[in-house]
């Protein structure tokens, strides 16, 4: 049963890839409550694309449990798959295929169609200032423009929970203002986002909540504000991210 607030449950998560003796991650739990937009921040290797793609249902945790909404993975993946939505770091569009052409094909994947989905369409394409470039083919797009169509990918079918894996990386700071300013809209109407990127200045003003995780466990969680006010030699979330995780290089 679902308790509390939470949206989401982690109990005791541990990951072992294939031929590792190293946890990807190590025995974690978190609960990130409904209308949260819950920030996991680490560096390269540290555990959270691991952890997000459990939640998406890539793959299963060697151990512990999963709740989504109050429904375990094991026994409700179907039901859950229909109230996500995924937004790769990786722009996951069909270049040669037009950005109307791109949203209808996400759009059916996730079973809207007809009138629905082409009122859809615009109105996203409107509310992130693309109305105007629908017709013209991706491969064109600029990189900003590329993460707003991706990120409309993700959210056609108004999902209950978006998981964000560095929607703003590499994008001009006027495609970070738009996509950000959206995603507060979308989770002031009550949608529970999960967001994990490398830009701490950004995180610490985006998230209510965040968790910093390094070598598979979770080192520290809680709102910002009051992470940057337990210790005098903290002065903002990048300070506490370097001062629990290290200064060392973290090369892929």
């Amino acid at each position: 049963m679902q308790e509390n607030n939470h949206i989401i449950e982690l109990k005791y998560l541990t990951k072992y890839y294939k031929g590792s003796n190293v946890p990807a991650i190590d025995n974690i739990s978190l609960n990130i409550n409904k209308g949260e937009i819950y920030g996991l921040l680490g560096p390269n290797g540290a555990g959270k694309t691991t952890t997000i793609s459990i939640l998406c249902g890539l793959f299963g945790p060697t151990s512990g449990n999963v709740f989504i909404d109050g429904m375990e993975y094991q026994h409700s993946a179907e039901k859950i798959k229909n109230i996500i939505g995924v937004v790769p770091q990786d722009i996951a569009l069909y270049p040669s295929l037009t950005a109307k052409e791109n949203l209808t094909f996400f759009g059916h994947m996730y079973g809207l169609k007809g009138k629905h989905l082409k009122t859809r369409i615009e109105e996203c394409l409107e509310l992130f200032g693309l109305e105007k470039n629908a017709n013209r083919r991706i491969k064109t797009f600029s990189g900003g423009m590329k993460r707003r169509i991706n990120l409309i990918a993700g959210i056609l079918h108004k999902p209950k929970i978006i998981y964000l894996d560095e929607p703003t990386v590499g994008v001009d700071v006027q495609s970070r203002n738009v996509i950000l300013d959206h995603l507060r809209s979308i989770n002031k109407e009550g949608t529970t986002i999960i967001y994990t990127s490398h830009y701490m200045e950004e995180a610490e003003n985006f998230c209510s909540r965040v968790a910093i995780i390094d070598k598979g466990n979770i080192l520290t969680e809680g709102k910002p504000k009051d992470l940057v006010n337990s210790k005098e030699e903290y002065i903002d979330l990048e300070s506490i991210f370097l001062n629990i995780t290290g200064r060392a290089l973290r090369d892929e």
